[in-house]
């Protein structure tokens, strides 16, 4: 009894084998954090207050962050928008959010026509591996979003009590 039949094509794998696969489905959680962590509330609540009612679509933000840290304390963030960076269609503002921040909202960053490119680099604190999301509110008033996962080996911005 230990062999396991999978399916009707009566492919029958050993004992070792299944707990081969077992193993692997066990990891593969580990190798795509992304996946299974479900937005925190209170970065649903801070990315409410910045769009508002309005609705939020994929694309334009484009976020970059390194996909493993091995500190949370200076992790390296580089943000573009796709914009013309006209006085007609510019990029007013990028909210930048992290999941799993004691206080999610990292920064944002105001952006006029006279910038030129809707572009930065900068450095910020993640207490700990998670999703961080871009929220650009462009000059018509759509927002546009962009997202990263990251997994961080040794935390940052950790509360004391």
């Amino acid at each position: 009894m230990t062999d396991l039949i999978l399916s009707s094509n009566t492919t029958k794998l050993s004992r070792r084998m299944y707990l081969s696969v077992l193993g692997l489905l066990g990891l593969s959680g580990w190798m795509s954090p992304g996946l299974l962590m479900a937005k925190k509330p209170e970065a649903m609540e801070a990315i409410a207050k910045i769009v508002g009612s309005s609705s939020i679509q994929d694309g334009r933000v484009n976020l970059v962050i390194p996909p493993l840290v091995e500190s949370g304390n200076l992790v390296v963030l580089k943000l573009s928008i796709e914009s013309p960076m006209t006085a007609s269609d510019y990029v007013k503002a990028v909210h930048v959010i992290a999941e799993g921040n004691p206080l999610p909202n990292i920064f944002t960053a105001y952006f006029t026509p006279r910038s030129g490119r809707a572009e930065l680099t900068t450095r910020v604190r993640l207490a700990d591996s998670q999703r961080v999301w871009a929220i650009a509110q462009m000059s018509n008033g759509s927002f546009w979003q962009g997202y990263a996962d990251t997994l961080v080996t040794l935390s940052a911005c950790t509360e004391v009590v």
